[in-house]
Parts: structure tokens; sequence; C-alpha cells
């Protein structure tokens, strides 16, 4: 005997279910997932800013030449490094969310969207005051040491120097 309510193998029902299969996460993955990308980032930031400082304070002692009392190095210009350090960071996590929202992890993708927006605003802000440093003005001329030539109208001292002369 068949009902018509049994739910036999092949019915479009479920040949439809079997044909999808989710990659979306289940219970709490998704905002676990979440925490531990955004720990990894921070990490990540951590040692690319360690790496930046200990590359600045090299550049200092390159220009320094190792000596003790050497006076401080002119300023060569922007250094554009760290701008591109965060910029290579903020397009790897606009990456990762992008793919993540596209395979259904929206909690985790929509964090990544943050930290990649975030990161994002630090590259502008560090762009800009980068870009908006001014070269240092040149030292100022020393003052003339020119003396003028003797007062030749036959006066003192004092008549010349009223004079202008």
């Amino acid at each position: 005997m068949t009902h018509t309510e049994s739910r036999l193998p092949g019915r479009p029902d479920e040949r439809a279910s079997a044909a999808r299969s989710s990659s979306a996460p289940g219970g709490c993955a998704d905002p676990l997932v979440a925490v531990l990308l955004v720990a990894a980032e921070a990490a990540a930031g951590a040692l690319l800013a360690i790496w930046l400082m200990v590359r600045g304070l090299a550049r200092s002692h390159e220009a320094t030449e190792g000596k003790l009392s050497a006076p401080p190095p002119a300023d060569p210009g922007v250094d554009w490094t760290p701008v591109v350090v965060i910029a290579v960071l903020a397009l790897l996590v606009a990456g990762v969310a992008a793919e993540l929202l596209r395979s259904g992890w929206y909690w985790s993708g929509g964090t990544q969207v943050v930290v990649a927006v975030a990161l994002g605003v630090t590259v502008l802000a560090t762009a800009a005051q980068g870009s908006g440093r001014e070269a240092p003005e040149p030292a100022p001329a020393p003052a003339p040491t020119y003396v003028s030539p003797p007062c030749r109208s036959g006066g003192d001292s004092d008549e010349c120097a009223r004079s202008g002369r």
C-alpha cells in the first residue's frame, strides 16, 4: 500500500534540496570565524608595525653611519612604505571579505568589511599626513660680512655713518 503523503525518494522537493549543498555555516561558526580572523589580522598588523619601526630605526642608524653623537640626518623626504604596507593589508582583507560574503558567511564577511574600511581610512590618513609635509626650509643665508670702504668726503667717521656710506 502506498500513501500519497509518503515521502518517496526522488520527489522534486528532495531532489532540489539534495542538489544545493549549502556552504553557509551553522550555529556559532560564523561569529567564531569572524573573531578568529580579526585576531589574526590584529596579530599581522602588530608584526607589520614592529617591522616598520625596526626599519625606521635602521634607516636613521644608517643615516648617522653608526655615530652616536652625529647630528640628526636631513629629511630625505616622505617614506611611503607604511602607506603601501597598510594598503596591501587592506586589499587582502577586502578580498577575504568579498569571498566570505559570496559564500554566505555574513557575520565574518561583514566584520571583514568593517576591518577593511578601517584600514582604508588609516591608509588615507597616513597618505594625507605624509603628503602634507612640506620640505624643510633652507637655512638662512649668513649675514653679510662686507666692510664698507672708508669715507672719502674728508669728514670724520660719524659723518660717513650718517650718510649711509
